[in-house]
């Protein structure tokens, strides 16, 4: 399996990619969510590769603590592994050890947060951005663990390749500043995702951040919905190992 994986103190988040699985196109070839239109036991196999290929904490995909990603600012404190149907919600932090936190992404913004002992895993899009969602994880966070927060931010659209409604573009650069306007590659009014993310980090004084500088739609590596329509997810899955 293709993954990438960044280690903070007893923190690890790892990034895969699309390479490794069995799905069939549009899906190819390790799809992991299940609410697209792949063959479940695909997405299943996928998973488990996943976690054969990770190992530790994020073993088996069964205990990864998921959230149904809903486009909003809720968060929520995990505090064991699934228990019925994932709450909707956009970000999940927790404080307990071995307990994976995953999100699924395809151009969206997927960011690790980690404060000392406790972890959060956020899923960013832009409407989600506009909400507050990466405030909320933050504060949620800092309840569990009041260290310095230090993000990591994954795959995700770059501006070049993400023309965007200039209606929309206006909501977000409301509350996040004027940086968040930017140009595609052919011109086009855009919305720099990543710049948003920064931003909204910023806010709320999280100032150590990582980015890993990869465009979902410029990369033949990742699933992107912008550029492709049908398609898988990719995964960011972050646990704090005991």
């Amino acid at each position: 399996m293709g993954f990438r994986e960044v280690r903070l103190g007893a923190a690890r988040v790892v990034f895969t990619d699309r390479h490794g699985g069995v799905s069939e196109p549009p899906f190819d070839t390790a799809n992991l969510g299940l609410l697209t239109d792949d063959d479940p036991e695909r997405v299943r196999e996928n998973r488990q590769r996943v976690g054969d290929a990770l190992g530790g904490g994020a073993a088996d995909p069964e205990r990864w603590f998921r959230i149904r990603q809903v486009h909003g600012a809720s968060a929520v404190v995990a505090q064991s592994g699934p228990a019925g149907p994932a709450p909707d919600a956009d970000a999940a932090v927790t404080a307990v050890a071995g307990l994976p936190l995953a999100v699924l992404t395809a151009d969206c913004a997927p960011v690790a947060l980690v404060a000392g002992d406790a972890v959060g895993a956020v899923h960013a899009g832009w409407r989600g951005l506009a909400a507050g969602v990466l405030e909320a994880a933050v504060d949620a966070l800092r309840r569990l663990d009041d260290s310095p927060v230090e993000a990591v931010l994954g795959p995700c659209i770059h501006p070049d390749r993400y023309p965007f409604g200039e209606a929309e573009l206006d909501l977000v650069a409301a509350g996040l500043g004027s940086g968040v306007r930017a140009r595609t590659a052919s011109g086009e009014v855009a919305l720099d995702l990543r710049a948003g993310v920064r931003a909204a980090l910023t806010g709320v004084g999280v100032t150590r951040f990582t980015d890993l500088d990869v465009c979902t739609a410029s990369s033949a590596d990742h699933f992107s919905f912008r550029r492709d329509g049908p398609t898988g997810r990719q995964a960011m899955i972050v646990v704090l190992e005991p």
